[in-house]
């Protein structure tokens, strides 16, 4: 019998009207989910369920983006009964959990507080302030595994996606310790019991919390200073927790393993590193049309695509009055605003762009969300508006990015755009979706797609492996001869671009699916050295 897997996640992407995800983290738990259900295999997913979930972010009259919350119904849950108590700070938090239904997914449990005085703890997703961020991980771990004990369910082995869940590790030690085990044979013991997936390399991306505050939470449970210590570092690093918490755990792009091993070697009892590359769930990403005429001729491929363009440009003139050029190339850029995506970059070179946008050559749509206290990423978004505005016909914005924008858009595109700084970028999934869909990825070669990309064939690399001081200025030379001298020309070429989009689609469907990701899983991270 395979193990039964419990999934530890803080948010989960699954529709674009149940608000419980930010971004890419959410949208991979999501698609995990969704492929277990699919393939029949023994997960249980468990994260929170929030109020609030996560901001609506629109653009001021000043060009900067704003946030908007509001209150959610709990939409398509049921109450299990079960009832678990999680101390924080001087308080007993009570929590109901919940059990979603509605969507095809593995079984999944999400915790909420009882009583409205601790309402606080769940109300936004990724609430910035620090004992609030400290608490909600207590609430998924130390609750989680509480839960899990509730309704009775054997876990064999815990999966802490990114390092929010780590305080289940620490209660689980907690309890071997309350069974007469010592400290260090307990964590043994644990650890036999826990892998972990690392994403983020950016150094923001991993959360530190002073141990005098995790004490006095109650998110150390009955572990003294030194122990703490002994798993996170002082102060208490949860990526670093999470490592020496697993016996083994998994980066998320071949090269994002390699990046991840030289980022964490300092730490010592770490688990060993291994690659499990992202997948993206086919039945939500890709559209039926795609799926079908796949294996068909050329003509049922290029009107499909064809309809998916003209969805997605109808949706451009009904959010923002601009009515693009439906034969002009269009290239797409929508993910999460962070500096280190340069979502700017081809806007750095305004004397090669202009000619390409005044002779219809090309058009651009942006889409993108910064955390709430991104302050730089809020800038990032704040400067492509401004530069945008010099362009209305050519290039446009959409706020308020979501599931079901980006859909319309890895869809809709004839190009997805990506420009992260290597070897920053983790994996990206967007243009996973994007490739699936006969949408051509042109891409700095970092996270997945030195994997996916055969140069001229699935699409196209920009520049090479180099990184250094220049990098910036490397890359953007090297964006704009590829996009001249490669991906114009393969447009003015229909036979070319349909042989390009048809080895993307069977490029992006074979390879990078969730139905792979949650297999391997199960075979080289599940499965006992």
């Amino acid at each position: 019998m395979p193990p039964l897997v419990a999934y530890f996640s803080m948010e989960y992407g699954l529709h674009e009207e149940f608000h419980s995800y930010a971004g890419g983290l959410g949208i991979l738990a999501g698609d995990f989910m969704k492929s277990a259900g699919d393939l029949g295999l023994s997960v249980v997913g468990i994260g929170l369920r929030w109020a609030q979930g996560y901001t609506a972010q629109r653009i001021g009259s000043d060009g900067y983006p704003y946030d908007q919350w509001r209150d959610y119904p709990p939409g398509p849950l049921t109450d299990t009964g079960v009832r678990v108590r999680v101390r924080v700070a001087a308080r007993e938090v009570e929590c109901c959990v919940w059990r979603v239904g509605r969507y095809a997914v593995a079984p999944l449990f999400l915790l909420e507080p009882v009583d409205v005085r601790d309402r606080w703890i769940t109300r936004r997703l990724y609430d910035p302030a620090p004992d609030c961020r400290v608490a909600q991980e207590m609430l998924l771990g130390i609750g989680g595994v509480r839960a899990l004990r509730a309704l009775h369910l054997p876990v064999d082995l815990y999966h802490f996606n990114e390092g929010h869940a780590v305080f289940a590790g620490v209660e689980l030690i907690t309890d071997r310790m309350e069974a007469g085990a010592d400290f260090h044979a307990a964590w043994r013991e644990v650890r036999e019991r826990i892998v972990f997936t690392t994403h983020t390399p950016v150094p923001a991306g991993n959360e530190i919390h002073a141990i005098e505050d995790l004490r006095r939470l109650g998110a150390g449970c009955e572990l003294v200073g030194a122990e703490l210590r002994e798993i996170g570092g002082d102060p208490f690093n949860m990526t670093v927790a999470g490592l020496r918490l697993a016996r083994r755990a998994n980066a998320v792009s071949s090269l994002h393993a390699e990046t991840a091993r030289a980022m964490w070697a300092h730490v010592d009892n770490a688990a060993p590193i291994i690659a499990i590359t992202n997948g993206v769930h086919r039945g939500t990403w890709q559209d039926p049309r795609v799926a079908a005429a796949a294996d068909a001729g050329a003509e049922t491929l290029r009107q499909a695509r064809r309809q998916m363009k003209d969805e997605l440009l109808a949706e451009v003139a009904t959010r923002t009055g601009v009515r693009l050029d439906s034969e002009a190339l269009t290239i797409g850029f929508a993910r999460r605003a962070a500096t280190y995506k340069r979502p700017d970059l081809l806007l750095r070179s305004p004397e090669r762009l202009a000619p390409l946008l005044k002779e219809r050559r090309i058009q651009l749509v942006f889409s993108g969300k910064a955390h709430p206290a991104d302050q730089a990423g809020k800038a990032v978004v704040a400067l492509l508006v401004e530069t945008i505005r010099q362009w209305p016909e050519s290039i446009v914005f959409l706020e308020d990015y979501d599931m079901a924008l980006g859909r319309l858009l890895t869809r809709g595109c004839d190009v997805w755009l990506n420009t992260p700084r290597r070897p920053m970028e983790a994996s990206g999934t967007s243009g996973m979706k994007a490739a699936m869909n006969g949408t051509l990825h042109l891409s700095i070669l970092d996270g997945w797609w030195p994997e996916g990309c055969e140069h001229g064939v699935t699409g196209w690399a920009i520049g090479d492996e180099r990184v250094g001081p220049d990098q910036d200025a490397r890359d953007l030379e090297a964006l704009y001869k590829t996009l001249e001298h490669d991906v114009l020309p393969a447009w003015a070429d229909p036979e070319a671009w349909m042989r390009l989009m048809r080895a993307s689609i069977r490029m992006g469907t074979e390879l990078f699916s969730a139905d792979r990701m949650v297999r391997e899983y199960f075979d080289r991270l599940y499965t006992a050295p």
